[in-house]
């Protein structure tokens, strides 16, 4: 069973996640009611032994309000011997009509030397300061670390932060280089890792202003230096954490209308002037 779990080809499970799109020859940036109304081909199917189905929502964040809508009707009226479980890394987005109806249940993030056992199992060696920033930066997942790895992410990190430290007046010249390096063809892996990780760096000066301690662990060279003077209190890390939700929103609608990725990534760093 594991490798048909693995190839996706398993008849009682369903993984629900963004899809195809033919058209731009890319995956979409949300999850659309269309794909959760193809759940219902995979509920009439009756299955093989008469054992429990299950359908993974990954992630449940990527949902369009029509999607979202649509789970909460199928989680108001579930099916018979059906577990869905939907991954979600920002639970507090999400509907409160679908969070009443889920049972939570939170997943640690590996230490970094858990992390480095994992990633030398899955062929990755790396240094151990390597392995502090990854499991900063991947908060604990070992999926996420690796493709960290795999697409220079921890160097992409640094330039963020780097870029960061030169606020309030950001260096716009390097903002644009930085925001050009994710146009072109090929490039919609860095470009989906460069919203990501600029995420992750508002959220850390966010949680940094507001409980007044510096991360476990550095992810980037001086980070804590920026961290410090960026978000110095709480007052300025709410701001953080305020910009994080309005530049993601920004993204999310810029991305759906097709926006050049150069242009989206720019408009995103010149956000962070707002609470730099």
């Amino acid at each position: 069973m594991a490798h048909r779990v693995h190839a996706l080809s398993e008849p009682r499970l369903h993984l629900l996640r963004r899809g195809w799109d033919p058209k731009t020859k890319k995956l979409r940036s949300v999850i659309t009611v269309e794909e959760v109304r193809a759940l219902k081909r995979f509920f009439s199917l009756s299955s093989a032994d008469g054992g429990r189905r299950v359908v993974i929502i990954d992630s449940a964040d990527e949902m369009n309000p029509n999607a979202a809508n649509a789970i909460l009707k199928l989680l108001e009226e579930p099916p018979a011997n059906t577990v869905l479980l939907m991954v979600s890394h920002q639970p507090s987005r999400l509907l409160p009509t679908i969070r009443s109806r889920c049972r939570e249940l939170r997943l640690s993030p590996l230490e970094p030397e858990a992390m480095a056992r994992a990633l030398d199992q899955a062929g990755a060696q790396v240094a151990p300061q390597e392995a502090a920033a990854l499991a900063e930066l991947s908060t604990g997942s070992v999926g996420e670390a690796l493709r960290l790895l795999n697409l220079d992410g921890l160097k992409l990190y640094a330039d963020l932060v780097s870029l960061a430290g030169t606020l309030p007046r950001l260096d716009r010249p390097r903002a644009i280089a930085l925001g050009e390096s994710t146009a072109g063809r090929g490039q919609e892996a860095r470009l989906d890792l460069m919203l990501t990780l600029a995420d992750r760096l508002m959220a850390r000066l966010a949680r940094a202003g507001v409980t007044g301690m510096a991360p476990r662990a550095e992810a980037a060279p001086k980070e804590a230096e920026v961290l410090k003077r960026l978000a110095p209190h709480p007052v300025a890390g709410r701001a953080w954490a305020q910009l994080a939700l309005d530049a993601g929103e920004r993204a999310r609608h810029a991305r759906a209308v097709n926006v050049d990725p150069a242009a989206l990534v720019l408009d995103l760093l010149l956000q962070f002037r707002k609470a730099g």
